[in-house]
């Protein structure tokens, strides 16, 4: 490959990696704007609705395929819907009620950590013990980010953290089981009924809850809130999402979890006036540290730093 070309496309994932970290950062602030108008899980539910509408019928002019075909197709879009889309954002709503969207993004950024031990389980790849310090120091930011009280473990703060979490374990867990899948459906499509399918999936949990479309508030904020997510932060940025989750894979495109609590937290800070604590940053620190130690070998060498004559990697790599 020409060394130009090669720099060029390196170039265009950076820029993507970027532009999407930025949509999905300010994501979380946009979530907690609209919050307080929106049953959580409804709220949810009508984004990823219009925004795999939008993207359906986009996918229907521009792709050559709009139906799943085969088992493998199917089933990615089952795993899409029901995992990244139902699943992590119904939780990251639910949590977002009890603590501020910049708190959320800094759970969030386990997620490379997490991705690379399920895809250790999942895919039969081996971990070292560098690997299980890794999982267990960002195991250990969360828990620092949460600050538990033992005299109130049922606290709001901890449930917050606690939902969101367990979003960011679903997450994770999808990017990582759609992978060695042989898909050829177009991302749009592929995208699209996932969307779909989590918006459903939202929706039966909303009922489920008691939730009343009666009861949302269609003031300004929220009106901006819910177009911003759905446009800029849904149909956007989950193109970009499975476009480089193809190209360079689930553990990469998961690091886009550090860049989130930058973004989220300065936005947090100019629209909200809401700063984020020094304890909130030690936990960041110690999740990051966490996936530099799961990632050490592969970060090497994307840094230039390993030795080419070297093996490949002593620990695990999700590439």
């Amino acid at each position: 490959m020409n060394p130009l070309s090669r720099f060029g496309s390196a170039g265009r994932d950076a820029a993507l990696f970027l532009t999407l970290a930025c949509f999905w950062g300010t994501s979380f602030v946009a979530i907690e704007v609209g919050l307080p108008y929106f049953p959580p899980m409804l709220f949810a539910g009508v984004r990823y609705a219009a925004a795999g509408a939008i993207i359906l019928a986009y996918a229907a002019v521009t792709a050559d395929r709009l139906l799943p075909r085969g088992r493998d197709e199917w089933t990615s879009v089952l795993v899409a819907g029901g995992l990244i889309i139902g699943a992590y954002h119904g939780l990251l709503y639910l949590g977002q009620m009890h603590v501020p969207g910049a708190v959320s993004s800094v759970v969030v950024s386990l997620s490379p950590v997490l991705t690379a031990v399920f895809a250790a389980v999942v895919l039969s790849e081996s971990m070292d013990r560098f690997g299980v310090l890794g999982f267990l120091l960002g195991i250990a930011g969360v828990v620092v980010v949460a600050d538990p009280d033992p005299a109130n473990l049922l606290s709001a703060d901890i449930l917050g953290v606690g939902l969101v979490f367990l979003g960011c374990v679903t997450f994770a867990l999808g990017a990582v089981l759609t992978r060695p899948l042989r898909v050829t459906l177009p991302t749009e499509s592929m995208q699209g009924w996932a969307m779909l399918l989590g918006a459903g999936i939202l929706f039966v949990a909303s009922f489920a809850r008691g939730e009343s479309p009666a009861s949302i508030e269609w003031t300004l904020p929220a009106v901006a809130s819910l177009a911003y997510l759905t446009l800029v932060s849904g149909v956007v940025a989950f193109l970009i999402y499975f476009t480089l989750l193809d190209r360079v894979g689930a553990t990469e495109v998961n690091l886009i979890g550090y860049l989130e609590p930058v973004v989220a937290a300065t936005v947090s800070w100019a629209v909200l006036d809401h700063v984020v604590g020094a304890q909130t940053l030690v936990g960041f620190v110690a999740v990051f540290a966490g996936f530099a130690l799961v990632k050490r070998d592969a970060l090497r060498a994307r840094l230039g730093l390993g030795d080419p004559a070297a093996p490949a990697s002593h620990g695990y790599d999700a590439d």
